[in-house]
């Protein structure tokens, strides 16, 4: 089932994509996300407990509720992105890209020749997609989004090398792993004045290289915040932290009752 418009389309179409982000080992629960009003799906294998069996069999219930699947993979395993995009992903957010080389290697594995080096075997994102091999293999660099992270000093001082790559459409901006950056070690603050400006500058070079800008909010107020300053896609808190919410919610209700 071929997502259309597609999602690169989806995220240039001027209104920002509000992303659920999901980090429990379930299946059912990014399942459960995409019936929700999300515009996509993401999941995450660096710091939520998601492990690639439960990620894999998500993909497949994402997209049957007509939404995109996304999956942030361990710190340096860009072949995982390649085996998340044969099973027909969206996107692929890879964190800690702190070098032109860690770029390019993400992107290899991203893209097909001539862009990149993955290699075939998109069983589960044909059958998704609808698609016949041949079709398929013409469309696929343009069907699929790669984001290189951005969190850290290094990668700011280097960003407009990350974006002319070929083969990365665009960036995540990790405002905590900012925050601890560009304050030295001593706090994490991912609305501090320090990281608002590191935000423009990242939104400002992005825009001047034509690609993509995503981010994570820990909260819809935060994400709206950050909608309004131009980012394309917005991922929103956490399955955990609505779990913790509805639940803290709930029992509020009951006890004012």
């Amino acid at each position: 089932m071929l997502i259309n418009p597609s999602f690169p389309d989806l995220l240039k179409g001027g209104t920002p994509l509000l992303t659920a982000w999901c980090g429990l080992p379930d299946p059912s629960v990014p399942a459960l996300l995409a019936r929700e009003e999300f515009d996509a799906v993401a999941m995450d294998m660096q710091h939520g407990s998601m492990d690639f069996a439960a990620a894999l069999r998500a993909v497949p219930l994402i997209a049957a509720a007509g939404k995109p699947a996304l999956v942030r993979i361990p710190v340096g395993e860009f072949a995982m992105a390649s085996r998340f995009l044969d099973a027909g992903v969206s996107g692929v957010i890879a964190p800690m890209i702190n070098t032109i080389e860690d770029a390019r290697r993400f992107a290899s594995f991203m893209k097909f020749p001539s862009v990149g080096q993955r290699s075939w075997g998109a069983y589960g994102a044909l059958a998704l997609s609808g698609l016949e091999p041949a079709e398929y293999l013409r469309r696929a660099n343009d069907l699929t989004v790669s984001f290189a992270m951005v969190e850290t000093r290094e990668a700011l001082a280097i960003i407009d090398e990350i974006l002319e790559v070929p083969g990365i459409d665009g960036v995540f901006a990790g405002p905590a792993d900012l925050s601890i950056a560009l304050l030295g070690g001593k706090g994490v603050d991912p609305a501090s004045a320090e990281v608002e400006k590191a935000l423009d500058h990242v939104l400002a070079r992005v825009r001047a290289a034509g690609k993509i800008a995503a981010i994570f909010a820990p909260s819809g107020a935060r994400a709206g915040d950050l909608a309004r300053k131009g980012f394309n896609m917005v991922c929103i808190g956490s399955d955990m932290s609505m779990l913790r919410a509805g639940a803290q919610a709930s029992l509020a209700a009951a006890q004012q009752g």
